[in-house]
């Protein structure tokens, strides 16, 4: 596993009128401090790849359908230097990955319909500086197929 990559396992409680699943709280040791909650979509077949951060951590978690994310560890003194991590994020076995900064992240759509994640990153979108560096999701030097 990537170096400060974590997968925390997720518990939904059923009952009679429905659902609840904590994704993420102040208490779980992977949490660092609160940016922002937001909410990102994929369509099936859809790839949003790559891009890392310099200053944040994400928090992923995919609240409906299905994605098959990818991490790439960019970190030139990282002992997990130019490792790839893939995930399997749904309902069905829900988790949490902390994505630390510096590692390259990306996700496809792999259910029959739109997926939903749900990010908790660590620093709020700053409008005019943001803290995002992107690449190509198939013409770079990253060994993943999308295609799969």
């Amino acid at each position: 596993m990537i170096k400060g990559v974590n997968v925390k396992k997720l518990k939904i409680i059923r009952d009679d009128r429905g659902r609840l699943m904590e994704i993420l709280r102040s208490d779980d040791k992977v949490f660092k401090k609160f940016g922002q909650v937001y909410m990102t979509t994929a369509y099936p077949g859809v790839v949003k790849a790559w891009h890392f951060h310099q200053k944040q951590n994400d928090n992923f978690a995919c609240v409906h359908g299905k994605i098959r994310l990818a991490l790439y560890d960019a970190r030139k003194n990282s002992p997990t230097y130019r490792e790839v991590n893939e995930f399997i994020l749904s309902t069905d076995d829900p988790i949490l990955v902390t994505i630390p900064k510096m590692v390259y992240h990306g996700f496809k759509g792999i259910a029959d319909c739109e997926s939903i994640v749900i990010n908790t990153p660590t620093l709020p979108y700053n409008y005019k500086k943001p803290d995002e560096e992107r690449i190509d999701a198939y013409d770079n030097d990253i060994k993943y197929d999308w295609k799969k």
